[in-house]
């Protein structure tokens, strides 16, 4: 039992006992101020009605019916009634209190003699058929505090469970089982706690999802550097066994280096982006940026023998890192350039309101399977349709992590009639961020 078990406890316990205690001593009180006036008044209602009847009966029936009456009389735990004639004697020659009684009265038969009468109280019983002793104090209370020392027990067991699974959940995915679970063993909780344990469950496996693609992207990177390092180094070697080579070989090998140089640009910048690394914003019309990125991928198509359409018009202000805008659009629209068909043609979109601009990049390539569609978007990913294709696989994971830095998003569809379409909506901003204010 760990320390919040032992707290909510005796907090629970001693808050139990002592509203208990306080109810019950306000009862005791209460019942202590009244209950003499109540056995007084039930006393001398009673009484009087022992009286009255005894009373009717000397005024219609005399002496012999009163003795009579007095004999017959059950005793129920009723008043007794003492009846004094005229010459000091009790009826039924019964004794005679040593002091006054309390209720009391002076009566004439229907003869005209004088009778006193007195009522007096019963005497105390016990056992069966009386009334009951009641139990000693420490009955109730031992109860009591019993009750409430297991409920609270119950309930701080009950507090303290789920804390103690989260704990070790902690633990272990501190140590590295990144896929420990803890909803499975709430069992049926419907509370905060168990709320907390669905938010760690989903931590988790983001995190387990994180590390692996970590992992992914450091195999694809040792994969990605090894190829060039080969070919560098077997162009050294092919150098060295034939010196009437050496400019051939010193030329593979500096396209060699040019590769791995963006190779490494692209990491970093991919790393910069996963980081949440925010550079210096600035205002930039989107129109025109992405005018002039059409207009050079353009040059490049036409001399592949494809065509490019840009169509978009006005002006769209925003604040955000130019770098990383103008690299998330150049990357979409000359991806699309590199693998639309040849004789075919790119469109290039743009339409934007006061809130957001969107841009649509379209193009009759060979497409991407429906299933590769969000996988398109993750580091050094190729689909069947690609694989023999230039480049990284880093260009549109790039741009969508540099859109997501600007609050923006993109996604892709197959066109009817084959190709891909990329769409892509950034939201404007009116302001600079407050980090670069």
């Amino acid at each position: 039992m760990g320390r919040l078990f032992w707290k909510s406890f005796v907090a629970l316990w001693l808050t139990l006992v002592l509203s208990v205690v306080t109810v019950g001593t306000a009862v005791w009180l209460y019942r202590s101020a009244d209950e003499a006036d109540a056995r007084s008044e039930v006393a001398a209602f009673r009484a009087n009605i022992a009286l009255d009847t005894v009373e009717s009966v000397l005024l219609h029936g005399g002496e012999p019916a009163a003795r009579q009456f007095l004999m017959r009389r059950p005793h129920r735990g009723g008043p007794a009634v003492l009846v004094v004639g005229p010459d000091g004697r009790e009826l039924l020659d019964r004794p005679l209190p040593p002091t006054p009684v309390e209720h009391s009265r002076q009566v004439r038969s229907g003869d005209g003699a004088a009778f006193t009468l007195s009522a007096l109280p019963p005497p105390p019983t016990h056992g069966f058929g009386g009334k009951r002793k009641p139990p000693p104090l420490w009955v109730p209370i031992s109860t009591i505090v019993l009750a409430s020392l297991i409920f609270s027990a119950l309930l701080a067991w009950y507090v303290a469970k789920p804390i103690r699974l989260l704990k070790r959940a902690f633990d272990a995915t501190a140590g590295g089982a990144l896929d420990t679970r803890v909803a499975p063993l709430m069992g049926g909780r419907r509370d905060e706690i168990a709320d907390l344990g669905h938010d760690f469950d989903h931590m988790a496996a983001r995190l387990q999802a994180q590390i692996g693609a970590q992992r992914r992207l450091l195999h694809d990177v040792s994969h990605e550097l090894r190829s060039p390092l080969a070919r560098m180094q077997a162009a050294i070697g092919l150098g060295r066994q034939n010196p009437e080579q050496h400019e051939v070989m010193l030329e593979r090998i500096e396209r060699e280096s040019a590769r791995l140089d963006t190779l490494v640009g692209e990491l970093l910048t991919l790393s910069r982006l996963e980081a949440g690394a925010a550079g210096r914003s600035e205002r930039l019309e989107l129109v025109e940026l992405i005018a002039g990125i059409a207009d050079d991928a353009r040059f490049e198509a036409e001399a592949q023998g494809r065509q490019l359409a840009f169509s978009g018009e006005g002006e769209c202000w925003t604040w955000g890192q130019s770098a990383l805008i103008h690299r998330a659009f150049e990357n979409v629209i000359r991806n699309a350039v590199k693998y639309t068909a040849d004789g075919t043609e790119v469109e290039v979109h743009v339409t934007h309101t006061a809130e957001a601009l969107e841009l649509r990049v379209a193009d009759r390539g060979p497409g991407v399977p429906a299933d590769d569609l969000e996988a398109i978007f993750e580091p050094f990913h190729r689909c069947g349709t690609d694989t023999n294709a230039p480049g990284f696989g880093l260009g549109l994971a790039i741009a969508r992590r540099a859109l997501a830095a600007h609050g923006g998003q993109i996604t892709a569809r197959s066109r009817d009639g084959g190709g891909l379409e990329m769409l892509i909506r950034l939201p404007l901003r009116q302001h600079p961020p407050s980090a670069d204010a």
